[in-house]
């Protein structure tokens, strides 16, 4: 996908503060090649203070129009805020366009990839099978770092306590959950049932026999 990336440049091209009189320009790579989409002066009024400043950006987001990537020299205070509000990635960087432009859209579009591998991750939480009965998989969880950890899946169940039995399929067994098993406080078993998948079946030690 295409991303537009707006720098505010100064008469010398290069990144400069909203705080002074600039242009904001919008780029697009298109063919391999930057190319500007297009681009619009602005002239902050210092005697305005922050009620000029708030009119000027909603003039900046304005043109920025479905660009949601802003580049200046410094960017603080009102024109921060205004520009995070408006969900915008917000970098400081020096110099000019031609120096940067690439190191950007590279970072936003690995951003942009972990955020969509992000929004179809589905936590597994345990399944009850039968009275105080559960089965949960993390096969998922470590086979793929999908940035949530069988620790971080399974540890609040085990310390509700409000089970008698858990059933983990998984493809090893993690090395903190062998560590509770060590304490005493839990039991595991441990089951190979073929294609390098293990059970794990995990009692409660007031609960070793039934």
């Amino acid at each position: 996908m295409a991303f537009d990336i707006a720098v505010y440049i100064d008469e010398n091209g290069e990144t400069t503060s909203l705080n002074d009189p600039g242009k904001l320009v919008v780029h697009r790579k298109r063919q391999g090649r930057w190319k500007v989409c297009r681009e619009k002066e602005f002239r902050p009024v210092p005697a305005e203070g922050m009620s000029g400043l708030r009119r000027l950006m909603g003039e900046v987001l304005e043109f920025m129009g479905g660009c949601r990537v802003f580049v200046g020299n410094t960017v603080t205070g009102i024109p921060y805020f205004e520009l995070e509000k408006s969900n915008c990635a917000v970098w400081e960087m020096q110099g000019k366009p031609r120096d940067f432009l690439d190191y950007i859209l590279t970072r936003e579009e690995e951003e942009h990839r972990r955020e969509e591998k992000s929004a179809v991750v589905v936590v597994p939480v345990p399944e009850e099978t039968g009275a105080g009965c559960y089965r949960i998989s993390i096969k998922e969880i470590q086979e793929n770092n999908i940035g949530v950890t069988s620790k971080q899946v399974l540890l609040p169940f085990l310390r509700q306590g409000n089970f008698y039995e858990l059933k983990v399929l998984c493809n090893h067994i993690p090395p903190w959950l062998e560590a509770e098993f060590l304490t005493g406080k839990l039991c595991g078993e441990v089951n190979n049932i073929g294609s390098g998948e293990l059970e794990i079946i995990i009692t409660k030690s007031c609960c070793k026999s039934r």
